[in-house]
């Protein structure tokens, strides 16, 4: 059975423990990130109000640019062992803070909105600095070879946390324990993360190696002038932040209606696991089976304009019918294709830049300019929401779904002007790799 597995998955003699404490690692931070972010949103409708939620958004937002920037700075200057123990340890420590503030009788607004937050935290920065420590763990031909079943297995903590969020509303209920109990929970998974990590990874031996250290006003300057500079890369970079936009408004939306049909927590969080659970075989399947033959087949340039169809398909399909099977709807037309289709190909079309340029380039489109959207999304439909409920009326989401038609319609409009100077652009000197040749004087020691 052993050299079946090992055979089924390419692991070689010796590889199976460390393969098997890298992916429990991961598959714990995913089960744990899962329930904490399906609990906070159910609770924080309940508690604080679905117009609230764009508050936290921005807050979210502007916590992940602050950690965007300063992941150079805390990455680079700590052994990732050490960094890695830390983390997960820091996690379990938080968990039993927003318990103790359950305890205390804390605003549940505060509670939750404190959780929501810390899932985030969750999804963004423990895959970073644990795909970083599997790097150097890892050679590259075990890296191709072992990634893949590592990432399984945190796929399959992922499915693991959605179905006890799924389940622990009913299962609570019925043996008298209290919702926030598993916020105990994930105090308890890190835990055994952290006793995992410390005995599994004892005698492992990580490779030093260097990294530059790039500071954010770097990163912002290379980006921007990458962007500006290279036509396909410009336009693409405003529809991006045009379908971030549209993303916000169609995910609010889809918050507020569904919040009306599932008024109490329990039952919403039932809903939003099931809902998280769809989404996520979806993406599976398509990404699995689909994702590679679409581009192939409508080629690179055009797959871009997949997503920018299917936003405005979306939110026109909320406008004209409002309720929750359009919403519902919508925000799946949005989001599923966003993070498959759009997602490969946004990182196929990356793979233009040149290696020493890359990373800069890439945390400028995947994340600063991910938060300059979200951040115009949240304003706009805030400011719509504010005005609407000082005028008296229930029918301004027709205003901000607007705004997200008109933003996929934008989107649209660049991806085509993407195309016409997607050829031209390959020519570009910023897209040109740097030459790499060796002389005579190279090899002399001065």
């Amino acid at each position: 059975m052993k050299n079946l597995l090992n055979q089924t998955f390419r692991i070689h003699p010796g590889e199976a423990s460390l393969v098997l404490v890298l992916g429990l690692m991961l598959l714990s931070n995913s089960m744990a990130m899962e329930v904490s972010g399906i609990v906070a949103i159910s609770g924080f409708l309940s508690a604080g109000g679905v117009n609230q939620i764009l508050i936290i958004w921005l807050i979210d937002t502007l916590l992940i640019v602050l950690m965007t920037g300063l992941q150079s700075l805390i990455v680079d200057r700590f052994d990732r062992l050490t960094l890695m123990r830390g983390m997960i340890f820091a996690f379990a420590l938080i968990f039993t803070v927003l318990r103790l503030l359950f305890t205390l009788h804390a605003p549940d607004w505060l509670n939750y909105g404190f959780m929501y937050l810390v899932s985030q935290q969750q999804w963004l920065f423990f895959p970073l600095i644990f795909w970083i420590l599997a790097n150097d763990i890892l050679d590259m031909a075990q890296s191709k070879r072992l990634f893949p079943v590592i990432a399984s297995l945190g796929s399959a903590g992922k499915f693991l946390g959605i179905s006890v969020a799924l389940l622990s509303p009913a299962l609570f209920s019925q043996l008298g324990i209290l919702p926030e109990e598993v916020l105990t929970l994930n105090v308890l998974i890190y835990m055994l993360a952290y006793l995992l990590m410390t005995m599994g990874l004892r005698r492992i031996q990580v490779r030093e190696t260097s990294h530059k250290s790039e500071t954010l006003r770097e990163t912002l300057t290379e980006g921007w002038g990458f962007v500006r500079e290279v036509p396909s890369f410009r336009y693409l970079m405003l529809a991006i932040m045009a379908l971030i936009v549209c993303d916000t408004v169609i995910e609010f939306r889809f918050l507020v209606v569904s919040d009306q049909v599932f008024s109490d927590a329990s039952s919403y969080q039932i809903f939003y696991a099931c809902y998280r659970l769809g989404m996520a075989l979806a993406a599976l399947a398509i990404q699995g089976f689909l994702t590679n033959r679409i581009i192939g087949r409508v080629g690179l340039k055009n797959a871009f304009l997949i997503l920018p169809c299917t936003a405005f398909a979306g939110a026109t399909w909320m406008m004209g019918l409002p309720g929750i099977v359009s919403g519902v709807g919508g925000v799946v037309l949005q989001k599923l294709p966003a993070i498959t289709i759009n997602e490969s190909a946004r990182k196929a079309f990356q793979a233009l830049v040149p290696e020493e340029r890359r990373g800069r380039v890439s945390m400028f489109m995947d994340s600063y300019l991910f938060a300059a959207g979200t951040i115009i999304g949240c304003v706009i439909t805030g400011a719509i929401v504010l005005v609407g409920i000082g005028l008296g009326t229930t029918e301004y989401f027709y205003v901000y779904l607007a705004v997200a038609v008109l933003a996929a319609l934008f989107a649209f409009w660049a991806i085509l002007k993407m195309r016409t100077v997607y050829d031209s652009s390959l020519f570009n000197w910023r897209l040109k790799r740097r030459q790499r040749r060796t002389s005579v004087l190279d090899k002399l020691d001065f």
